[in-house]
């Protein structure tokens, strides 16, 4: 398929690097001169079509959004650098492959394309609270902290109990209990709500502007979406805290005795990644019959640590962990140079909306509507990024009108 060379802008990656090649979603980016309105495809394996749910209907495309980290990651296809071999087909609906340090977007598919999070939303909420919460604290179970979905993931804990927080984050991340999940939300925001929107203001921090939290654990919710790109940021932050880097490569650990009724008991890590995958560095990861599986994980090789984050894949020809295992292999075969696109320093996102974006402008709306009262059409950091980011979370409120059933989280 013949494909449209599109410039990566000046923030989105150096000068040197391999530029990649990208086309664009029509019904976004009619209206940008200069880029295709055909979709590059993503590969895909052959194999058995698996019946899934009705997704809900994502907010609507943001043109600035769908720009973060470059021009050429605006398209729910295919963004590989220029002359890269194909990456492999995954069953993965969107999916991004970059590097931790540098921020090198190294490929991508529909890097900004809405979806369910699942439990790797569990991540977001590590990135909220690890920093802030002693983990050899002793804290009591509350009622509500157990209150989940019946049947859905859980840690095990006891209503009454009494458990450190470190106990509660190896819950969280090894077992994707979601009655840790709610603890930790309670715990670091005050309640439970209050950390939920503690997560989307780090969220929007660390500008994964399309990510929307409603529960803390990932649990289907109205409203609630994220993207490939936004993983990658919020798993770059969770490895940032050296607590969070030990808490991912457990493969198991005891969950204490609560009294002569609730005798302890041994649970695993589910991310066979740190299992299987040398250089493992952790990861997390989801399901739920809406979200699909979901996966977000991370790996070093010779001295670079790439991350991959895929939603909406099927569990066959791969697993959601394998997936990601195929397209890390594929992101370390790349040169160090080769870019599509980069990941965003935090609060730095939108304040060079990229030519696109601006292109995309029209009197009196985006940018130009947020432009300072001088008139240079170039708007204050804080500002933009908070308009932006209040504009997606009332979008994704919108988005959906029936609440979709909640499953279990593996």
């Amino acid at each position: 398929m013949a494909t449209a060379a599109l410039a990566v802008s000046a923030a989105a990656a150096p000068a040197t690097a391999h530029t990649g090649t990208a086309v664009s979603r029509a019904q976004d980016v009619a209206a940008l001169p200069g880029i295709s309105k055909r979709i590059m495809p993503c590969p895909k394996p052959a194999g058995p079509k698996v019946s899934a749910p009705t997704r809900p209907s994502p907010p609507a495309a943001d043109p600035v959004q769908r720009t973060v980290g470059g021009d050429q990651l605006a398209t729910a296809g295919l963004a590989v650098p220029t002359g890269a071999t194909a990456p492999p087909g995954v069953s993965a609906t969107s999916w991004l492959v970059a590097d931790l340090d540098s921020g090198a977007v190294l490929g991508a598919c529909g890097a900004h394309e809405y979806a369910t999070p699942a439990s790797v939303q569990k991540l977001l909420l590590a990135a909220a609270m690890i920093a802030k919460l002693d983990p050899e604290r002793t804290v009591t179970i509350t009622h509500a902290d157990v209150d989940i979905e019946p049947g859905s993931s859980s840690a095990g804990l006891v209503e009454g109990g009494r458990y450190t927080i470190e106990t509660l984050w190896l819950g969280l991340l090894l077992a994707s209990g979601n009655d840790a999940a709610n603890t930790l939300a309670r715990l670091g925001g005050g309640t439970a709500a209050d950390g939920v929107r503690e997560m989307n203001a780090v969220a929007a921090r660390l500008g994964a502007f399309q990510t929307h939290a409603v529960t803390p654990s990932g649990l289907d919710a109205p409203g609630q979406f994220t993207s490939a790109y936004d993983l990658a940021l919020i798993m770059r932050a969770c490895l940032a805290e050296p607590l969070f880097g030990k808490y991912a490569l457990t493969r198991y650990t005891q969950m204490p005795d609560q009294g002569k009724h609730h005798k302890g008991f041994q649970i695993q890590n589910q991310n066979l990644l740190i299992d299987h995958y040398p250089g493992a560095l952790g990861g997390k990861t989801g399901y739920t019959d809406l979200a699909r599986h979901t996966y977000v994980g991370a790996a070093e090789r010779d001295g670079r640590r790439l991350v991959v984050a895929l939603l909406g894949a099927e569990y066959v020809p791969l697993r959601g962990w394998e997936q990601g295992a195929a397209l890390l292999d594929w992101g370390f075969a790349q040169p160090a140079d080769a870019a599509v696109g980069r990941l965003v320093d935090p609060g730095a996102t939108a304040a060079n909306p990229s030519a696109a974006a601006q292109a995309a402008d029209t009197p009196g709306t985006g940018a130009n509507a947020l432009a300072g009262a001088g008139g240079t059409g170039t708007p204050s950091l804080l500002v933009f990024g908070a308009v932006i980011a209040a504009a997606g979370l009332l979008l994704s409120l919108a988005a959906r009108r029936r609440r979709a059933s909640h499953v279990a989280r593996r």
